[in-house]
């Protein structure tokens, strides 16, 4: 009987377990559904904002964001990890990959976190934000401008993003990409184009919001992934608590089974006695 009872408070157990996992998946997949939108929408304006730059910024500018500076003599990581964890190797497969890229950086180098996970592992931080697990546009443009004032004030010479890039539902990949400066591809972009007031004013603008709309893109796509991977991994728990179920209902059922074959046993053991 107490065989019986531990294999009946494993189960109850479990079923507990699964009740959360399958929780946690469902909300992991309303967030995915939710960024994965926005960044859509997002990737569209991106793509026209840099044909219009391109049009505009591959000549001589004064502009300080698209001007390359001479010598670049510190660079600023802005590390965007999760907000939490369970979510399988997103927050430490990034980490490995951000050591082994500051390991080889020469220069002098800043850190910015952003995002919750890794306060105890991430500590040589210069600065840490906090952003939702649904970057809006304020979000975006609050560490745009703290970016962007770094950079002309020459507090950083080149401002370099690491994120865990969205591939698919099952797969992100950890790469980083260059902020600042801005570099344009020549050659391209849309051509024939009248602009008003004039191109300078229309091109500082338009540097402004495509800084912000970078920042934006980067901060949803390693949301984007979060969720996704924390879905995918609350699925697999999901299913190991399945299967672990299967199991102890099985062992439940051997075990029930033994207890009433020994109290026969018993019984008839009793009847021959008497």
């Amino acid at each position: 009987m107490a065989n019986l009872r531990g294999i009946r408070m494993r189960i109850k157990s479990v079923e507990s377990t699964r009740q959360i996992t399958k929780s946690m998946k469902m909300v992991a997949a309303a967030k995915l559904r939710k960024t994965q939108n926005a960044l859509g929408r997002l990737g569209d304006f991106a793509d026209r904002s840099r044909g219009l730059l391109c049009a505009l910024g591959t000549g001589e500018t004064e502009n300080p964001f698209l001007r390359p500076r001479e010598e670049k003599r510190r660079v600023l990581y802005v590390l965007i990890v999760g907000n939490r964890g369970l979510c399988g190797t997103y927050n430490h497969s990034l980490l490995r990959y951000f050591e082994e890229l500051r390991a080889q950086e020469e220069r002098e180098s800043l850190l910015y976190v952003v995002g919750r996970w890794g306060r105890d592992l991430i500590r040589d931080a210069d600065r840490r934000f906090e952003i939702s697990d649904s970057p809006d546009a304020r979000e975006a443009q609050e560490l745009t401008e703290e970016l962007k004032k770094l950079y002309t004030e020459e507090g950083a010479d080149e401002i370099v993003l690491v994120y865990q890039q969205f591939k698919s539902v099952l797969q992100q990949s950890p790469g980083s990409k260059t902020l600042l400066p801005l570099t344009l591809p020549e050659g391209e972009g849309e051509k024939d184009l009248i602009f008003e007031p004039d191109e300078k004013t229309v091109l500082d603008r338009l540097t402004e919001l495509y800084l912000q709309s970078a920042v934006h893109a980067a901060l949803l796509e390693a949301r984007t992934g979060e969720h996704a991977a924390r879905m995918t991994a609350m699925t697999a728990a999901s299913d190991n608590t399945e299967e672990l179920i299967g199991e102890l209902t099985l062992e439940l059922n051997h075990a029930r089974q033994a207890a009433i074959t020994t109290e026969i046993s018993e019984i008839v053991g009793g009847a021959a006695a008497l």
